[in-house]
This record gives C-alpha cells, sequence and structure tokens, in this order.
C-alpha cells in the first residue's frame, strides 16, 4: 500500500502560522474562508491580489491558475497562496473506471496507485486540493451519486477509503478531501438531495467507519454532506461536526461546506437568511465556504457586533493556513513531473477495468469467445459503437483521442473482420429500433453479443432514477434477439446496478462492466476473447426489481427470518417475504465468476476458543482447479451467534486478493483482532460479546466454508 506524506507541524511553523494571523485584518482572514469558481462572473485574480479569497474551485485551465496564484502570492499584502479545489473522481484527464467499478476489483493498492496517478496529473494542471474519495455508504441504487461509491459494505468501503487518501497525499503537493459527511447515501427514495433519517446507530456501525478509516489514514480536510441528518443539516449538526468529527476523533483539519450549502440552509427553513446561515455554520464548524457568499457577506460584520468570536475566526484560519502549508503552497514552486503518466496511467486504466468487470453468468461456458473458431459474431446495441459514455460520470475534461469502441477492441481481438458484424439497434431515448436490420443480422450470428446499459449522463449527482430499466428501446431489443434461440453474451455499462431479471435468466452470459473509463471497451473485448480472465466481484447487491430497494447482504434477521418456516398466525406461516416478489437478489455482494474454478478448503481454526485481547488465528487452503490462471478474492464473514443488540446476518471482516496457475494451491494465514467483530454498547462505545460466532470463507456473500469460534 502507498503510504500518506505525514505531515507534523515543527514548534517554528506553528509560531510561523500565529505570526502571520497576527498580522491579518479582519477582511484578510475572512478572504482567506472564501472558496470561489468562475460563475459568480466575478475577476478571481484582483480578488486573489487583494487577499479576499482563498481557494478557486473547478477551475482547470493551468494559466488563469497561474495568473491568480501569481497574484495571490505575489500581489497580496501579506503573500498567502491559493488553494485550488476540483473533483477528481476517477482521474483528472486520464480517465480510469468509476468508483463503484473498480471498488469491485477489491483491490486497494491498484486504487492507491490510481489516486497517486491522478494526483500527479492533477498537481501538474494546477491542482493542490481533491475533493475526493467519497466513501458514502449506498444501499439503493437509484441514488445516480452511486457510480461515485465504493458500495455497500462498510468493511470493504474502510479499507479503499484509506487507499484513495494514502494514493492522493502520497505527493507532498496535494490535499484530500473525504466527503460527503455523514449518510448521504440514505437519502429516503434514492433522491439526492433529500432527507437522510437513520438511527443514530445505523450511522455509527454502518455509515461513520469509511470516514474514520479516511481520517486515520491522513485526510486533510472534510466536507459535510448537503442533506440533514435526523433532523439538522449536516452542515450545522453538532453530532457530526462537533461531538464526533472533533471531540472523538480528534480531527484536526479543514472543514469546507459543499457548493453552496450554507446557502441552503434557508431552503432547509433552518435559517431566515444568508446572514443567519453565516453565523451558524461559522458556529458549527465549517472553515471554509464554498460558493454561497455567506462568510464574505456577512462574516465580518458578525463579528465586529460581537455574534461571533474573533478566536473562532483564528482557530479556522489557523486550520487552513496549516493546510497550505502542509502541501508546501508557501515554498518555491517546483516542477511536477508526470513519471511517464500517460503510458503508465493507460496501462493501469486498462488494468483497472479489467479487474472491476464482473461475469455474472456464464452458463455452457458461452465464454470466451474462442477467436480461432471463425464464429460468425453479431454485436449489437447502443454501446457497440459508443465511445465517450464508456467514460461515465464526473468527467469534464478528459483524454478522448484514441479512445476505442467496443466494435474497434473486438475487431483487434479477433483473427478475422469478417467474423464481426455490427449494428446499434437503437439508442438510448427513442422507443423505436432498428427491428429488421437487427432481428435479420442476429438470425444469421453463431454468437451475439448485446451491449445495453445506461449513458454516463444517466448516474452522477442530481441524476437519480425510479426505474432502474435499460433506457430507450433496448428491452424490446433484447428480448426480441433473446427470442431466437441463439447463443447471447449480455454485456452490461452503467453507473448504477440496474434490474435486468428477465434477460439475465434468458441470456448464456453477463458480464457487468460499468462505465469503465478509457481503456473499457479494449478490456470487455480481451475478456469476451478469452485473453484476459475475469477477476471481478461485486462491490453492491444487484436487485431483482425496484421493490426491493434498499437490498444489501448484511441485513438483519428479524424476528420471522424470510429463510426460516415463520411463525404459525392465522393459520399460515409469516415470515418476512414479498408475495410478488423474491426476497433474493439477483446477484448478491461478493459475486464474480471466472474462467478458472477455485476450491476452498480445509478451513482450520488454530484457537477456537480466543480471548477478548487475542487475535482469532486461521488457516485455509484454495486451488485453481481451472485450465487457466486466474484471481480469486477469498472473503471472510462472521455473525455474532447471539448479541446483545441485533447484529446483520453476516458481516465482511476479511479479503484476500490471490492470483494462482492451473494446480496451483496456496494456504492463506489469517489473524484477525478480537476487537475487530465489537459492537456498540447503549452509549455507542466499542465493547466485546461474548459468546459463540459463526465464520465463513467464501467467494461471495452467500456460501462458503463454515466453522465457528466463542471469545471469552
Amino acid at each position: 500500500m502507498i503510504e500518506p506524506a505525514n505531515f507534523v507541524p515543527s514548534s517554528s511553523q506553528t509560531d510561523f502560522i500565529h505570526s502571520l494571523i497576527a498580522k491579518m485584518t479582519l477582511e484578510e482572514k475572512v478572504g482567506q474562508m472564501v472558496q470561489k469558481d468562475l460563475s459568480t462572473k466575478a475577476d478571481l485574480v484582483s480578488e486573489a491580489a487583494q487577499g479576499s479569497i482563498g481557494a478557486l474551485l473547478t477551475i482547470k485551465d493551468p494559466d488563469y491558475i497561474r495568473a491568480c496564484q501569481n497574484a495571490a502570492k505575489g500581489k497580496s499584502r501579506l503573500k498567502i497562496p491559493l488553494l485550488v479545489g476540483n473533483d477528481i473522481i476517477h482521474g483528472y484527464k486520464l480517465t480510469y473506471p468509476i468508483p463503484l467499478a473498480l471498488a469491485c476489483s477489491w483491490n486497494p493498492e491498484m486504487i492507491a496507485e490510481i489516486a497517486r496517478q491522478s494526483a500527479i496529473e492533477a498537481r501538474q494542471h494546477g491542482t493542490n486540493w481533491i475533493f475526493a474519495p467519497m466513501v458514502d455508504i449506498c444501499r439503493d441504487s437509484r441514488w445516480g451519486r452511486v457510480a461515485e461509491s465504493t458500495g455497500e459494505d462498510t468493511y470493504l468501503s474502510s479499507r479503499l477509503a484509506e487507499a484513495w487518501v494514502c494514493g492522493f497525499q502520497s505527493l507532498p503537493q496535494i490535499a484530500a478531501c473525504v466527503k460527503h459527511f455523514a449518510a448521504y447515501g440514505a437519502v429516503e427514495a434514492g433522491r439526492d438531495y433529500n432527507t437522510v433519517d437513520i438511527s443514530e446507530r445505523t450511522l455509527r456501525e454502518v455509515y461513520l467507519p469509511p470516514f474514520k478509516a479516511a481520517i486515520q489514514a491522513g485526510a486533510k480536510s472534510i466536507m459535510p454532506s448537503f442533506t440533514d441528518l435526523n433532523g439538522l443539516p449536516a452542515t450545522i449538526n453538532p453530532l457530526l461536526l462537533t461531538q464526533i468529527l472533533r471531540r472523538e476523533w480528534g480531527f484536526q483539519g479543514v472543514v469546507v461546506s459543499d457548493y453552496d450549502a450554507i446557502g441552503e440552509l434557508v431552503h432547509h427553513r433552518v435559517c431566515a437568511n444568508l446572514r443567519e446561515a453565516a453565523l451558524k455554520s461559522l458556529l458549527a464548524g465549517i472553515d471554509i465556504d464554498m460558493m454561497s457568499g455567506a462568510y464574505q457577506g456577512y462574516l465580518i460584520d458578525l463579528v465586529e457586533n460581537g455574534s461571533v468570536p474573533s478566536s473562532l475566526i483564528d482557530d479556522a484560519v489557523f486550520r487552513i493556513l496549516q493546510m497550505k502549508l502542509e502541501i508546501g503552497l508557501f515554498d518555491a514552486e517546483a516542477p511536477i513531473t508526470l513519471e511517464s503518466q500517460t503510458n503508465r496511467g493507460k496501462q493501469l486504466a486498462l488494468d483497472a477495468a479489467l479487474q472491476s468487470t464482473v461475469l455474472l453468468k456464464n452458463e455452457g461456458n458461452v465464454l470466451p469467445i474462442q477467436p480461432d473458431r471463425m464464429q460468425k459474431i453479431v454485436l449489437i446495441g447502443p454501446f457497440a459503437a459508443n465511445t465517450l459514455d464508456l467514460l461515465g460520470c464526473w468527467t469534464f475534461d478528459p483524454h478522448t483521442d484514441n479512445l476505442l469502441s467496443l466494435e474497434n477492441a473486438l475487431r483487434l481481438e479477433l483473427n478475422s473482420e469478417d467474423c464481426l458484424l455490427v449494428e446499434d439497434g437503437c439508442d438510448f431515448t427513442s422507443d423505436s429500433w432498428d427491428h429488421q436490420r437487427s432481428i435479420q443480422a442476429a438470425k444469421a450470428a453463431d454468437i451475439v453479443v448485446l451491449a445495453l446499459g445506461e449513458p454516463a449522463a444517466m448516474s452522477g449527482e442530481a441524476h437519480s432514477r425510479a426505474h432502474l430499466n435499460l433506457p430507450g428501446a433496448q428491452q424490446q431489443l433484447a428480448q426480441s434477439i433473446l427470442a431466437l434461440d441463439k447463443q447471447v453474451v449480455l454485456i452490461i455499462f452503467a453507473g448504477r446496478p440496474l434490474c435486468i431479471p428477465q434477460l439475465d435468466e434468458a441470456a448464456d452470459a453477463v458480464i457487468y462492466a460499468w462505465h469503465g473509463g478509457q481503456e473499457a471497451a479494449k478490456a470487455v473485448a480481451q475478456l469476451i476473447t478469452g485473453k484476459k480472465n475475469p477477476s471481478g466481484k461485486l462491490a453492491i447487491t444487484i436487485p431483482r426489481s425496484e421493490g426491493q430497494i434498499p437490498i444489501y447482504y448484511n441485513h438483519k434477521s428479524t424476528g420471522r427470518p424470510y429463510n426460516l418456516k415463520g411463525t404459525f398466525q392465522f393459520n399460515q406461516e409469516h415470515r418476512s417475504i414479498y408475495i410478488d416478489e423474491s426476497v433474493l437478489p439477483l446477484y448478491p455482494f461478493g459475486h464474480g465468476l471466472s474462467y478458472s474454478s477455485f476450491a476452498i478448503t480445509d478451513l482450520s481454526i488454530q484457537n477456537p476458543h480466543l480471548q477478548k485481547d487475542s487475535e482469532l488465528v486461521f488457516t485455509v487452503k484454495v486451488r485453481n482447479t481451472g485450465l487457466m490462471r486466474g484471481t480469486e478474492v477469498l472473503q471472510v464473514y462472521y455473525q455474532d451467534c447471539v448479541s446483545a443488540y441485533t447484529r446483520p446476518v453476516k458481516e465482511l471482516v476479511a479479503f484476500r486478493r490471490l492470483e494462482l496457475d492451473p494446480g496451483e494451491q496456496e494456504t492463506l494465514y489469517f489473524r484477525i483482532p478480537a476487537s475487530s467483530f465489537c459492537t456498540l454498547d447503549a452509549a455507542y462505545q466499542p465493547y466485546l460479546d461474548l459468546g459463540e460466532y459463526k465464520l465463513w470463507l467464501a467467494s461471495s456473500s452467500q456460501q462458503g466454508l463454515e466453522a465457528f469460534f466463542s471469545i471469552h
């Protein structure tokens, strides 16, 4: 794992910050607490020269950034440099798979390297503050921002949060900003910016751990959510910002509002006007106002009339200046080299797309397609020749030169130009489609590859969906092709899990390729032709229907579990089920197939009766029983059999990626501290239930070897 560049200020550096604050006017202090972009039509170069802003936002033009920095460092009275913040969600110009796809790699080391390469490219273009990672847990794929998340599981998301932060901040000139604090992914009805109302236990057990992991990894800043949480917007929520963040976790970094979140307190109707919003936000601990204008417009007067203690302004400015000092903004600017970033980044993007793509189904081993068999292959669907939508959401200025479509990529992998026929079939918006051409092409084929999904514009911020179907006429197109009794490979490109149960049932093979970045087409072509072996595992459950949402593997048992007989009442058995749909997902968390097969055997717990201050030690053997070198992701789950508070049916506690040759076997050795099995007591403090626990070692969340251990 890449380690972050840790910074511990010396006494002389602390003295420097204090002496600088002592020289500042109130106007200059407030200026440090203001972040603006170009949408205000303001002359930011002039404001930087006057010291009236401390940070820029969503500006990527290196020349303009340089002009602003030169004004701040050369013309302002105190020569204080600017923070330059940008959302770098899955790459800067070079685009990697969306974060939800990357989570399906279960590869923190690779994600840390992607973060580092993204940071290098961003810093070379003038950005020094990255608004990422987003570590919101999401159990509702209607929410558009699920594409930016790392899925539904707290443990996996925590490990990936550490990787993102360590990767970004391994470049000493970069500050990461973890977001959105907290529980943004729990918005009601999956609708962006909507209300969040969950118990404090759920908040602390499910949603907070990835944020804590990111902060422990060294994240220098944090961004509260747009949403309200249990009746109070996160921007002014004392439980989040004061009790948990500052007191319990001891966070000393910068807190920045989300875009106009302070102004939106008026829309939440917890503030009468922008002045009151500025007051409440400052008192709650927001150091930097992003784009609302509240701090710039009202803080000076609020201090002068005694509503805000000047010490709070000084504290906020201290944290801001310390972060600027940490990332070297006061130093002479050294050139940032790309470290051969273009070539390294492209290979990394390909590796990431390969590892993120999930083979969900492969009946009859229809995959891989063998190029030397000279089969007639027909590629149909709106993603057949598409390139830009493969990049996904949050790609404002991507590299687009030499992007391959799936058609281009497949032609490169197949031996003959004559064996591939391509039909778009339909687009994403129209309900009509080229019925005859598509049907006739499919009838002439040995194998039909359906390349379907949702365009990039249908996921991301403010792009929630109520219906998780295939947009346009894709459903009709697919059903018509599937009715022909041909071998069909279904490939889904999307920013979220879609509900496709009928298509999944009829297709011979199903691949979930997500929005895989600029090397997505090449990766998919290499996977379906067998040049590479799939290894992705789902980081989020794929539902059968929207009515199952929220759906996630680590649910509670309930008093009438769906998988037991139920309680006999009113002359029938009552269980927690639907009367018109299965309670089971289409595909569970952790699921993913390979062209190889793996035998997981000989689980042996060396100390099945452990003390609460010791470690659970166990071994397991994994053998590649297939004919192709492949990667297995071994997943370790546990269940607290009898607990003081209700617990999930199972919880991920460890995982391991391993690559094996055909016939190769490896014995894996695990040491898991007993503290990893802790829950929270009535005061939300960690405590360990004594008694029996169940352990699973599996290739997904739904199956595997079982054993028991106890804690005394």
